[in-house]
Order: structure tokens, then sequence, then C-alpha cells
């Protein structure tokens, strides 16, 4: 005996628009005989569903365990009603507006069916650039409004064909409802031109623009490309002359370029790539992912004194395109002048990129949002990522249980790296990777990304969260949001901040036992108004106790220090040992004797009497000191982390366990630590006056680190009872040093957290700053 009819409306939230999730609904929904709807609207997916009970159950099953490839379900709410549907089969109806409470889907690698479309000379899209359907293509870099239908899109401008619009209303297509599907008779149209906007045909009948641009590369050109998210200037990477110009137009001397290889078969003549690496690779996501060098004939001038390679795969129809054929990597790097962030208007290309650039790829889709490449790189095991943008952002984040209960909040991220969270609903939504907000483009994005969220998610926010430091244009600006808004606005110390990031990543509970939490790198703004940068926190989401520190180091010249890292190498030695017995005892090495020719009387004198020298335990500062010692960037770095990097690359070739690590000291007092490199500068200079290698000096200066890191660490867990550590911040971006600390923790028997969603440099701090500014909400309420 069948059972009795019944009705349910289902409730469905998570990245549920956008990803084919209605015909999903559709065809399960038929193919177990049910009648009813299904629509789209700001909260996710609602349907009105109709058919005997055990029906509904075997569809809702199938519905969490079949879902389109880019949907992610968050919950599945089911209620029943008495309203019986009035259609006797299952349909898709329009979507309905109201408070948006709906994910984005971040922008996915083109599909293997829209590849096979567009390689097939049969088919309408045969080499159609813009080819995509409801499982690839562009999302948040079109999207302008929720729901996410085309007409809050930038193709709003496209009308469909016919035939478009014939797979857009057929829900057995895997184009149905699509928002930016298209083709060559309705669609975006590509095309090549010079440095004065004439167009260039193609030289060989039959070919088209994007034949052409590959033609041009070919023969030594630099082309710059509109893509998805922004603009590449792209390359022969395997041609000194052209990579060497793309340098020096581009005023990027020694940061390495980003790669693209048409498949995983050409990165391999490169690099070692893991199982894994090459699931990152080809993945929806298609980040940047860093690679094991190995040698190959590449042009000398892509990575600079590194022995790793970024390389990522085609993730649009034009770059699949573009690569076809090619059997060498392109250099594929943000398309814009140094410390500016990529450009992502046609006008505003030609412009900006017109002196670095010999001849322009565009098109007529316009680029609503700019969204970096992301970048990862596997570390003990596991995928961390670097920066947080394409493929990844604005994926939501689950927070522990307990954040449900908080108030909405915003929270505004850090100077450097920076992005935003929004929170809501126990969810965390992490923006895409903005920039340097010192820039001022990247600060107008900064506050145009800010708008855009808060409209996309229809977010209001309680309560504000920033950084402690009062110069930080995010801090800055949140001052004046609150102000305007008449909002409390929470500060966080930024360390805090990294440690609190780490644990709302690993679902530590809202309520959990507290943590010993490591944070290394360049700087944050301390409780004490110094400048932190090497230190050891007992925390949780609540608060948090410095309980050691790397041994504060002045910094001669304050940010010029950062930029020229032998004024660090100079204040190490001058404070462990004084100069003068340096200068006496190890005169005759070089860099002694090269530091010796530089300012170092003015820099001694005002560290002397306290002129522009803050003391800072910075952790970044040290790697910078040891590196300039070595001959490594010495007189001046032309990137964040340069120094620090180039020692890592400098290390990577003399691993060997069996060396004596340069350790440091650690200090107990009342049971505050301190770790200095008292023992550490006589070792490394000595040894470079017994001529070793400085390879191996570097070897042992991360061994040593790495060794003093755990040692304290075992001590001050042990003290404190505590059974877990938090790794964090940019330092731990150091794949040597991460991998040896983290070894080293395990063996001794702690628990470790770390990061792998979200960043370990600042690009995470936002995350870390939402979750703080909810726990002390829940508290104050």
């Amino acid at each position: 005996m069948s059972d009795v009819e019944v009705a349910e409306q289902i409730r469905v939230r998570g990245l549920v628009q956008g990803v084919g999730f209605r015909p999903t609904v559709w065809r399960l929904a038929r193919a177990n005989g049910l009648r009813g709807a299904v629509w789209n609207d700001s909260q996710g997916v609602e349907m009105h569903i109709c058919g005997e009970k055990s029906q509904i159950d075997r569809f809702c099953e199938q519905l969490l365990s079949q879902p389109p490839p880019l949907a992610k379900i968050d919950s599945l709410n089911r209620h029943p009603t008495d309203q019986l549907p009035h259609q006797d089969e299952f349909i898709i109806t329009e979507s309905r507006s109201g408070e948006a409470q709906t994910g984005v889907v971040p922008d996915a690698a083109t599909c293997d069916a829209c590849l096979k479309d567009i390689a097939d000379q049969e088919n309408r899209r045969y080499r159609y650039p813009f080819t995509n359907c409801t499982h690839c293509g562009p999302r948040l870099t079109i999207v302008e409004g929720i729901p996410y239908d085309r007409i809050n899109t930038s193709m709003r401008h496209f009308p469909m064909c016919d035939a478009c619009e014939a797979e857009y209303r057929n829900p057995g297509d895997r184009r149905f409802h699509a928002q930016p599907n298209a083709c060559p008779v309705c669609g975006p149209r590509i095309w090549l031109s010079d440095l004065s906007g004439r167009i260039i045909e193609a030289s060989a009948t039959g070919e088209d623009a994007i034949q052409e641009a590959q033609r041009q590369l070919a023969a030594g050109k630099i082309v710059a490309i509109k893509g998805i998210g922004g603009f590449h200037l792209a390359c022969d990477a395997t041609n000194d002359d052209v990579v060497a110009r793309l340098r020096e137009r581009k005023g990027r001397y020694h940061k390495p370029f980003a790669l693209m290889a048409k498949n995983s078969r050409i990165v391999r003549e490169y690099c070692r790539v893991s199982d894994e690496e090459e699931h990152l690779l080809q993945g929806a996501a298609a980040p940047i992912v860093l690679l094991s060098r190995i040698p190959a004939a590449l042009a000398e001038n892509v990575a600079p004194r590194q022995t790793t390679l970024g390389f990522m795969l085609p993730y649009s129809p034009l770059h699949h395109l573009l690569l076809a054929g090619m059997v060498t990597p392109l250099v594929m790097t943000s398309g814009n002048r140094v410390e500016e962030p990529q450009c992502i208007g046609n006008r505003e290309a030609t412009e900006r990129l017109q002196p670095l650039a010999d001849l322009f790829l565009l098109h007529d889709r316009e680029i609503t949002n700019r969204v970096d490449d992301s970048v990862v790189r596997v570390m003990d095991g596991s995928p961390r990522v670097l920066r947080r943008a394409r493929g990844y952002a604005p994926q939501p984040m689950r927070l522990p249980d307990g954040f449900d209960q908080a108030p909405p909040l915003l929270a505004l991220g850090g100077e450097l790296k920076n992005t935003f969270c929004l929170t809501r609903d126990g969810e965390a939504i992490l923006s895409q990777h903005i920039g340097d907000l010192e820039n001022l483009i990247s600060y107008q994005d900064y506050l145009k990304n800010l708008e855009l969220y808060g409209k996309l998610f229809d977010h209001r926010p309680q309560r504000l969260v920033a950084d402690l430091h009062p110069n930080y244009r995010s801090t800055q600006y949140a001052g004046q949001l609150a102000e305007e808004l008449g909002l409390p606005l929470i500060l966080v110390q930024h360390h805090h901040a990294h440690i609190a990031s780490v644990l709302a990543e690993n679902d530590w509970p809202l309520h959990g036992r507290k943590v010993l939490g490591i944070a290394l790198d360049g700087s944050g703004y301390g409780d004490d108004g110094t400048i932190w940068g090497g230190e050891f926190m007992i925390a949780d989401y609540r608060g948090y106790q410095r309980l050691g520190k790397f041994t504060p180091i002045p910094l001669p010249g304050g940010t010029q220090a950062i930029l020229q890292p032998w004024r660090n190498t100079f204040s190490q030695l001058n404070h462990y040992l004084g100069w003068r017995q340096v200068v006496a005892q190890w005169g005759d090495l070089e860099p002694i004797d090269w530091l010796n020719r530089q300012s170092v009387k003015v820099l001694g004198r005002m560290i002397e009497a306290g002129v522009n020298s803050p003391t800072s335990s910075s952790c970044g500062r040290l790697f910078d000191a040891v590196a300039a010692l070595l001959g490594i960037c010495r007189q001046s770095i032309s990137y964040e982390g340069q120094a620090a990097i180039e020692l890592e690359a400098a290390a990577s070739h003399h691993r060997n366990d069996d060396l004596a690590p340069y350790s440091l000291q650690i200090h107990e007092e009342q049971g505050s630590f301190r770790l200095d490199s008292a023992t550490l500068w006589p070792s490394m200079l000595e040894d470079l006056h017994a001529g070793r290698d400085r390879g191996e000096i570097a070897w042992r200066f991360h061994l040593g680190l790495a060794h003093s890191l755990c040692q304290a660490a075992v001590k001050m867990a042990r003290l404190h009872q505590l059974d877990t550590v938090v790794l964090t911040g940019g330092v731990f971006q150091n794949k040597t040093l991460f991998e040896l600390v983290s070894n080293r923790l395990q063996q001794a028997g702690l628990r470790l957290l770390s990061q792998r969603q979200v960043p370990a440099n600042d690009g995470g701090l936002a995350l870390g700053q939402a979750a703080i500014g909810a726990a002390r909400s829940l508290i104050s309420d």
C-alpha cells in the first residue's frame, strides 16, 4: 500500500546559486515522481514539493549526496505544509527577492565539458573564449548584487540569442540559468590591439586574435591580457631577453614571476609535482602552486635565486586557447605597475600598462570586481593558502559552535595583504586579497569591496573590529565608520588576531581551553606601544598573556631598517657584541668590512640617543639580519620578505640534520621567557672566518631557530599545563622552518594547530579579529 501524498517546504542554504542547483533539484524530483516547484531567493534555494513521504526522503538523501560540483550545502531544512502544489509536474520558477542570506560562489576553472565544446569544430562555441556553464566560469568577478541573476552581473549588457536563450530556459541543459551564458553570436568579443589602439588583424587566413597573440608571444612580445579578475602581462618564459625587458619595464627586479603552462606534464619538466600539488593545479580553484624547481631551460630572470616556481594551469577558455600548441610556459604576472593593484578596465589598462606592454588582448566583458590569482604551497603534507583570492573567495567558513549567537560584525583587517571579514549566523565571509592599503588605488578598491560585500550579503554590522595600530588605514577607517554609524569599535592586538585566526579555522570551541600561540612575523603593534613580531602567548578567543618574546632590538632608521637589511645586522651585532669588538675581532671579514664603510657611526649614535630607532621583537628582522651578514639582499630589498625568502632558498641546498644548529639562548625570569641571539652571532662570524659555505650557515640558522623555538615552547607548555600549540604569522610561510618546528613539536607530544584555508600572513588577520570580536561581544552581552 502506497503512502499518502504529503507536501513540504524545503529550504537549502549555502553556495547554491549559479552552480546548477535548481536543475539538479528538478532532475532528482522528476526521477522520484515528485511534483512542485523550486526557486532562488536571497536566502538560497526554496522548494515546494509534493509526493509520498518515502519519495521525498529519498529525494533529500540524493540531493545531499549528489549536489552539483561547485555547490556547498550548509543546511537543508524540511517543514510540512498543508498546501499542495497546483501543477501536476515539477517546475523551476523565477527568482524571488528579499533579505540576502545566500553566498556567492567563487570563480571556477573551465570544466571538461566546456573544454570539449571549444575544441569541437562542429560545436557553435568552437574556439569561443567566453564559453561557460553552471559548473564553471566567472562568478565574483562579474557579480553586482543578489540574487545571482544575469541582470545583477556585467553580462546584462549582452542579450542572449535564441539558441543561448533556449539553453538558459531548459532545465535539462547544463547551461540552464548559467548567468554568463553566451556564444559568438550574442556574447562578448575579443580583439588584439597595438599601443595606439589599432586592431591587429590575424596574419594568416582562418586565424583569430588569440592565435595572432600566440604568434606575437613566440616572437618575443609582451602582451597585456584581460582575463577573468584582471589583466596579466604575458611573455615567453624561456626567452631571457623578453623576461629581462619585462622586469625593466615593470620595475620589478627580483620578485618571482608566476608561470602558466598548458598542462601538468609541461609543469613537470620544470618542477617536482606531488599528487597533492597535481590535484591543486587541476582543481576548480586553479591557484598558483609553489613547486620545487628542477634544472631546466627557463629564462634565468623568471625567479632569481629561488628554489621554487609558481605555476598555474589555464583556468578560462581564453587561457586554454592561448596556451594550446605551446610546449613552453608563459610568464603570467599581474598586469600592474610595481606596488599597484592589477588593472581591470580596458581604458585603465591601455593607459597604465602602455609603457609595459607591446600589445593588448582585450575583450568587452566588464570585470566588475578585481580578484587576483590565489597562491598555495604544500607544507608538511597539506595545502596552505598564502594568498586567498580567485577560486576561494568569498566562500563562507563555518565558525565553531557558539559563535552563531554573536551579533553581525565587520572586521577591517590589517594594513598589508589586507582582507576584511563579515560574520553573521555563525559564518565568516573573508574577502578576496585586496593588497597593501598604503597604496591609494588599493585603498579605494578596499572601500569599493566593503560596499559590495555589504550589498551582496545584505550585511548590517552591529560592531566593528580593527587592529590596535593607530596608523593603519583600516583602523582609521574603522574609527570613522564607528562614529558615523554609532557602533562600538573593538581593537584587537595583531598577534592575538593571528592566533585566533588559526583557532577559528580549526573549529576550536568558543569556550575551549587556552593554547600556546607562537606568532612570528615582521611587525605588529604591541599593547605596550612597541613593535612586536616574535611572540609566545597563552591565548583563547577572549584574551591573551604575553608569555615570551624575542629580545627587542633597535631598528635604526625605523622603516629604513625594513627596507635595508644591513641596518638590522649592524644593530644585532652592536647590541650583543659591541661594534668596536666586532671590528677588532672580525674586521677582516668581507661583511664586517662592508658594514664598517657604511654610516654605522651615525646609526650607533641614533640608537644610543633613542632617535628614530624603535625597538622590536620581530623574528622577521632577525631573518633580515642573518641574510645581510651572508650577503643576501644586504643593501636593500625590492619586495616584502625578499631577504628571508632568499635565505630559505640558500639553506635548502644544504639540508643536513647532522650539522650542529646555531641555538638561541632562552632566559626565564619569573615565568616570562626571552629568546636572544647572543651566542648566534659569534658562531656565525667564526664559521664565516673559517670559510664555511654560506648556504650551510643559512641551514644551521634555520635548524637552530627551530630547535630553540621548540625548546622554549615545550618549557612553556609544561609550565602552564598546555597541550596545544598554534603556529602562525608570515614567518611560518617559510616551508623549511615550519616543517622543522611542526615535526619537533609533534614528536614532543604536543598537538599542533596551523592554517590551511586562510593565510598565516596578514591576509588571515581579519578572520582572527572577527572571532575575537564575536567572543568579546558574547561576553559583554
